[in-house]
């Protein structure tokens, strides 16, 4: 089981940029593919760019170019940098964690940070 903790949301103008950041405890993270979500209000939640344990990336349309994800195992961190943020960018960003060695493909989620993008 692992335990995610998210940070480095906050206000920002249109065509600025944010560093998020997910610290996972509790289990080994280079064995866990990770994830970056987000929930806009009256929205459904929707995958924003995802790294698996090999570091292979995607990400949605809506972000390429845009947004990156990274990973430090070292640092038991995931990243995602947000660059040219726009105002539809603005949502609850969440972090969640699957381990490759769980067969019950369990997904595990931290608390959300909120992203604002306004003038």
């Amino acid at each position: 089981q692992v335990q995610l903790v998210e940070s480095g949301g906050g206000l920002v103008q249109p065509g600025g940029s944010l560093r998020l950041s997910c610290v996972a405890s509790g289990s080994i993270f280079s064995g866990y593919a990770m994830g970056w979500y987000r929930q806009a209000p009256g929205k459904q939640r929707e995958l924003v760019a995802h790294i698996g344990s090999g570091g292979r990336t995607n990400y949605a349309d809506s972000v390429k170019g845009r947004f990156t994800i990274s990973r430090d195992n070292a640092k038991n961190t995931v990243y995602l940098q947000m660059n040219s943020l726009k105002p539809e960018d603005t949502a609850v960003y969440y972090c969640k964690g699957r381990s490759d060695y769980d067969v019950r493909r369990t997904d595990y989620w931290g608390q959300g940070t909120q992203v604002t993008v306004s003038s």
